[in-house]
């Protein structure tokens, strides 16, 4: 086990909005170190979906990811041989993540011409509520409150 937790680094904004969470989104979706590519797929989608919903792309982007992010979550604990499901509030920092990982999961399964298409569509679907991330954050929620039994087993 770790003796102390190593400190966060720091991200720079990215160089277009002027916004951290955008840099990081950014760096989840680029594959195989290719950043350029990754930030032209990402502002084509913003761009497409705003152009689509009539709203600033930062606007889009900040409500797809606040619909996205969930409030409670399940995390395992044992418990005298038993393992029990106990609900937990999630950190700032792991909605973000969740958030960003169930988008780009449900923008890359979708079927479509390319990638900014996709996450186009998807953070439109994020931003009315409907879509496969947003139905993961509703199975996270509801296995939260089905095991609201066990809170009292506070990890």
């Amino acid at each position: 086990m770790r003796r102390n937790r190593p400190e966060k680094r720091i991200t720079p904004p990215d160089t277009l909005h002027n916004s951290v969470q955008l840099q990081l989104f950014i760096n989840a979706v680029m594959r195989n170190g290719k950043k350029s590519s990754a930030a032209r797929l990402v502002y084509d989608a913003l761009d497409l979906a705003a152009e689509r919903s009539k709203k600033a792309p930062m606007e889009v982007f900040d409500q797809a990811i606040k619909n996205v992010s969930p409030v409670m979550e399940v995390k395992p604990r044992r418990v005298g041989g038993a393992t029990y499901q106990v609900p937990m509030e999630v950190p700032t920092f792991r909605r973000f993540a969740l958030a960003t990982r169930w988008l780009l999961a449900a923008a890359r399964s979708r079927s479509g011409r390319n990638f900014s298409e996709k996450l186009a569509a998807e953070l439109m679907d994020a931003v009315n509520n409907t879509g496969s991330a947003i139905r993961k954050r509703e199975e996270t929620h509801k296995m939260a409150e089905a095991n609201r039994a066990f809170s009292h087993y506070r990890v």
